[in-house]
C-alpha cells in the first residue's frame, strides 16, 4: 500500500510537472527560475540554457537592471506577493522596453516571466499623448465644450469656456441635465439632435437656442459626435456662441431693408404726386420693417386738431382712423413732447409717467409701447408718424428710430412737394383757362387776318392786273407816238433837224427822249408787274416744272449763243470752263433758261461795263455746281444775305425791285429743283455767284 501510495504521488508529480513545463512552454515570453541571492536556476527563451543558468544577474544585465530585478525578488520572497518591474535593454534591434512579473516558487527562489513591452509600450506612450493633448484641448478650447450622457443628457465633464458662457460653476452642472437646469429654449431641439445624430453620425453647425443662468438667450452653433466613457455612449459636443454674428446679420439685413424702404419712399414721392398713396403705402411698409402692431400718420389740422390720414393695424386691435379728439389739453401735451424730445420712445407705457388722459388714450387703443417721431415742415409741427407695439412693451432698436425720423423727413418733402403741386395744377388750370381765352382771341384773329390776305391777294391781283392793261395800253400808245413822229420827220425830210418836235398829228410838242423815257419807264413796271403776278402764282400754285433730261454742257451753249447780244450791248466778255462729260440732269430747260437770262441780266445791269465774267460747272456731292465770278461792285455781307429775299428795294439801291422780284423767282426755281443758290463777295476774289442741281437718277 506504502509503494502503490508512493507511485500514485509519483505519477501525478509527473502529470503536473509535464502540465506546467507545457504550460511554460506555451508561453511565448521568457520565463526563468532565479535564486535568492540573483542565480539564474533555470531558463526558457531564446538564448541556449548554457548561456544563462549558472550565472548571476550581473553577469548578464546592466548593473541598474540587476539591481531592480534583485530589489524585485526580495520584495517577492517577503511578501509573498506579485511583483512586477519594467526596464529597458539596449539589443541588436535597439533599445527594448520589458516588464517582468515574478512569483514565489520556491522557499529561497521566485519565477520571473519577462514580455517585451516594446510596442505596448509606445502605443500607451501615444495614449497618453493623446489623453494629454485632449485633456488640454478641452480645458483650453475658447469654445465652450461638453461630455453627458447619450441617454439622459446628464453632464459628465464640462469646460472653462462653458462655464463662462452659461454662467454655470462645473459644481452646479456636473451630475445635472440641461432640462433640470431649464437650458433648453425648445426642449424639442435636443430629441431632434439625437435622432439627426443617429442618423448621420455626427451632426455639424446646428443652430440651437440655449439660456444662460441670468435667463439671456443666446444663440449657439453646435457640432457632436457620439464616443463611449468606459463602455457608456456620451454626447460629445463643442459649441460657439454666434449670437453676436446673429445679431449682425440681422443688422445687416434690416438696414438693408431700411435702405431699400427709404430708397422706394424717395422713389415713390419723386414718380407720385398722390399725397394720400403715398402716405398709405409707406406706413404699410413701415409696419412690416417693425414687424408692429399699428402704425399711423396724423396731421396737425387747425380745425380738426389731429386728423389720421393713413394708418396700417393688425385687425386684432382697433383702428385710429376715426378718432377726433377736441381736448385741447391732450393734444397740447402731444405737441410739447414730440416739439420737445423730437423723438418719443416708449418701451413700457406702463413704466412711463404721463396725464391720465395720455394713459386713457393708451388704454382705449391697447398701447403697450410707442414710437413715435414729429413731420416737420421748417420750424412747424405738421404731423406725426408713430409705432405702436400693442401685444407686449418693446425695446426699439436704434436702427428702427432712425428709420422713423429718415420716414418722417421723406414724408415732409412729399408733403411740401404736394402741396407745390396742388398750387401748381392751380396755377396751371388759371393759365390753361387763359391760354383757352387766348387762343379762341388768336383763332379769331387768324381768321380774320386770312380774310385780310386773301382779300389782299384779291386786291393785288386785280390791281396788278389793272395796272399790266394800263401799262401795256400806255406802252402801245407811246410806242405808236414814236412811231408816228418818226414816219412824220422822214415825210418832212427834216428828221435830223426835228428830234426834238412833236409828229405832225400831235396837238401838243413833246420831245422824243421823254417818250423814249416814258417807254423805258413801263417797260420796268411791266415787268416788275409780271414778277409780282409770277411770284403771286408760285405761292398759290406752286411752280410747276416740266422736266426733262439735259445734257448740262450742250444746254450751256445754247445759253450762251442767247445772251450774247446782252453781254455785247454791255461790252462784257464770258469765259466758260465746262467739262464735255458732265453727268446728265433733270431739270425744266425752258424756266432754266430764263434763270441764266434773269442771272446776267442782273450781273450786267449792276455793274459797270466791260466785266470779264467766268462760268464754270463741275461735280460736287451727286450734284452739279455751276458758278459764274468776275470782279466788279463789291457786295456787302448784308446784301449778299439779302439778295434772294423777298422785300422792296430802297430808292438809293444799285437795282430796282422788279430785278430783286428775279432774283427772289430765281432762288424759287432751283429750289424747286432741288438745289441751293448763293452769292459770296469779296475783295480779293471779286463776287462769285452759284448754284446746285442735282444728277439725273440712273
Amino acid at each position: 500500500m506504502k509503494i502503490t501510495n508512493r507511485k500514485f504521488r509519483e505519477e501525478k508529480l509527473l502529470q503536473a510537472e509535464a502540465r506546467y513545463q507545457a504550460i511554460v512552454n506555451a508561453i511565448p515570453d521568457m520565463v526563468f527560475c532565479i535564486s535568492r541571492d540573483g542565480e539564474y536556476l533555470d531558463f526558457k527563451g531564446e538564448y541556449t540554457t548554457k548561456e544563462i543558468v549558472g550565472k548571476k544577474l550581473w553577469e548578464i544585465l546592466p548593473a541598474n537592471v540587476a539591481l531592480i530585478k534583485q530589489e524585485a525578488i526580495a520584495k517577492t520572497l517577503v511578501t509573498n506577493t506579485l511583483q512586477v518591474c519594467e526596464y529597458q535593454l539596449s539589443t541588436p534591434w535597439g533599445v527594448r522596453d520589458y516588464q517582468a512579473r515574478l512569483v514565489k516558487s520556491g522557499e529561497n527562489e521566485v519565477l520571473a516571466i519577462v514580455r517585451d513591452i516594446t510596442e505596448p509600450k509606445k502605443t500607451e506612450i501615444a495614449l497618453q499623448s493623446l489623453a494629454q493633448k485632449f485633456s488640454k484641448a478641452f480645458r483650453c478650447s475658447p469654445d465652450p465644450i461638453t461630455i453627458s450622457t447619450l441617454k439622459e443628457g446628464r453632464y459628465i465633464e464640462v469646460n472653462e469656456s462653458f462655464v463662462q458662457l452659461s454662467g454655470y460653476q462645473p459644481s452646479e452642472v456636473l451630475g445635472r441635465t440641461a432640462f433640470e437646469l431649464n437650458m433648453w429654449v425648445n426642449p424639442s431641439d435636443r430629441t431632434k439632435l439625437i435622432q439627426k445624430l443617429q442618423a448621420q453620425g455626427a451632426i455639424r453647425n446646428q443652430e440651437i437656442k440655449f439660456r444662460k443662468k441670468s435667463g439671456e438667450i443666446i444663440i449657439v452653433q453646435v457640432a457632436a459626435e457620439v464616443i463611449e466613457l468606459d463602455g457608456i455612449p456620451c454626447l460629445l459636443a463643442v459649441s460657439r456662441d454666434i449670437t453676436e454674428r446673429k445679431q449682425t446679420e440681422e443688422l445687416l439685413r434690416l438696414s438693408a431693408q431700411r435702405d431699400r424702404l427709404l430708397t422706394e419712399t424717395l422713389m415713390r414721392i419723386r414718380q407720385s404726386l398722390n399725397i394720400n398713396e403715398i402716405l398709405q403705402t409707406t406706413v404699410n411698409e413701415v409696419r412690416e420693417f417693425l414687424q408692429a402692431d399699428r402704425v399711423f400718420i396724423a396731421l396737425n389740422d387747425s380745425c380738426d386738431l389731429f386728423k389720421m390720414i393713413a394708418e396700417s393695424v393688425n385687425p386684432q386691435y382697433p383702428s385710429v382712423l376715426n378718432w377726433k379728439k377736441k381736448d385741447e389739453t391732450l393734444l397740447q401735451e402731444l405737441r410739447t413732447k414730440l416739439l420737445t424730445d423730437r423723438v418719443r420712445v416708449v418701451e413700457d407705457i406702463t413704466q412711463t409717467k404721463v396725464s391720465p388722459h395720455l394713459a386713457a388714450l393708451y388704454q382705449q387703443f391697447q398701447t403697450k409701447a410707442s414710437l413715435a417721431v414729429p413731420i416737420m415742415l421748417g420750424k412747424e409741427l405738421f404731423g406725426v408718424l408713430i409705432a405702436n407695439s400693442c401685444a407686449k412693451p418693446r425695446c426699439w432698436q436704434q436702427i428702427e428710430i432712425d428709420l422713423l425720423q429718415q420716414i418722417s423727413e421723406q414724408l415732409a418733402i412729399a408733403i411740401q412737394q404736394a402741396q407745390l403741386y396742388q398750387e401748381l395744377e392751380q396755377l396751371n388750370n388759371n393759365l390753361e383757362r387763359q391760354v383757352e381765352e387766348r387762343t379762341a382771341q388768336l383763332q379769331q384773329k387768324m381768321q380774320e387776318l386770312q380774310e385780310i390776305n386773301r382779300v389782299k391777294n384779291v386786291f393785288l391781283h386785280a390791281v396788278s392786273h389793272d395796272l399790266r392793261t394800263t401799262v401795256m395800253g400806255n406802252l402801245m400808245v407811246l410806242k405808236n407816238l414814236l412811231k408816228s413822229g418818226r414816219q412824220g420827220r422822214r415825210l418832212g425830210g427834216q428828221e435830223s433837224n426835228l428830234s426834238s418836235l412833236p409828229p405832225p398829228t400831235s396837238p401838243i410838242p413833246i420831245p422824243r427822249s421823254i417818250i423814249e423815257r416814258m417807254i423805258q419807264g413801263n417797260d420796268r413796271q411791266l415787268r416788275m408787274i409780271d414778277s409780282l403776278l409770277e411770284i403771286h402764282s408760285t405761292e398759290v400754285e406752286g411752280i410747276i416744272l416740266n422736266q426733262e433730261i439735259i445734257q448740262f454742257n450742250t444746254f450751256i451753249g445754247e445759253v450762251i449763243k442767247n445772251v450774247e447780244p446782252m453781254l455785247r450791248q454791255n461790252q462784257a466778255k464770258l469765259k466758260t470752263l465746262v467739262a464735255e462729260d458732265l453727268p446728265l440732269v433733270t431739270a425744266d430747260s425752258v424756266k432754266l433758261h430764263q434763270f441764266f437770262v434773269d442771272l446776267f441780266t442782273y450781273i450786267l445791269q449792276t455793274n459797270p461795263p466791260g466785266l470779264d465774267l467766268l462760268l464754270t460747272a463741275k461735280v460736287e456731292a451727286d450734284m452739279i455746281l455751276c458758278t459764274v465770278q468776275f470782279h466788279g461792285i463789291h457786295m456787302s455781307k448784308l446784301e449778299c444775305d439779302r439778295l434772294f429775299e423777298l422785300y422792296v428795294h430802297e430808292p438809293q439801291a444799285r437795282f430796282s425791285t422788279g430785278i430783286g422780284l428775279k432774283m427772289y423767282l430765281s432762288r424759287q426755281l432751283i429750289k424747286a429743283h432741288g438745289g441751293e443758290i448763293g452769292v459770296n463777295s469779296n475783295h480779293k476774289c471779286g463776287v462769285s455767284f452759284w448754284f446746285t442741281l442735282p444728277l439725273a437718277i440712273k
